[in-house]
């Protein structure tokens, strides 16, 4: 089993950043995969940013955060980061982090993002 809880979310203006923290209670193979998903009122839960260290390691994007969001990791691999800029009133959700080998098993509580326009 591996815990997941995340930090560092808030009400900020558009335009502005935040950074979005999750830590691990462990670091196994079901953490070689971990990443983000969002949740707005009314809509599904979407994906946002993945790496992965399998394979020789990958980052996804959602197109809608491309070149706005960054997915990073400490030298742990414990932590997973969001740092989230030029953030948009349509990027105000939920924000989920998930990990899993194969599949996303285990969930944060999620931490709430608000943007203001």
């Amino acid at each position: 089993q591996v815990q997941l809880v995340e930090s560092g979310g808030g009400l900020v203006q558009a335009g502005g950043s935040l950074r979005l923290s999750c830590a691990a209670s462990k670091r196994t193979v079901d953490t070689d995969t971990m990443g983000w998903f969002r949740q707005s009122p009314g809509k599904g839960r979407e994906f946002v940013a993945s790496d992965t260290r399998h394979s020789g390691g990958s980052i996804l994007y959602a197109d809608s955060v491309k070149g706005r969001f960054t997915i990073s990791r400490d030298n742990a691999e414990r932590t997973l980061f969001l740092q989230m800029d030029a953030l948009r009133p349509e990027d105000t959700a939920v924000y989920y982090c998930a990990a899993g080998l194969g599949s996303w098993d285990y969930w944060g509580q999620g931490t709430q993002v608000t943007v203001s326009s």
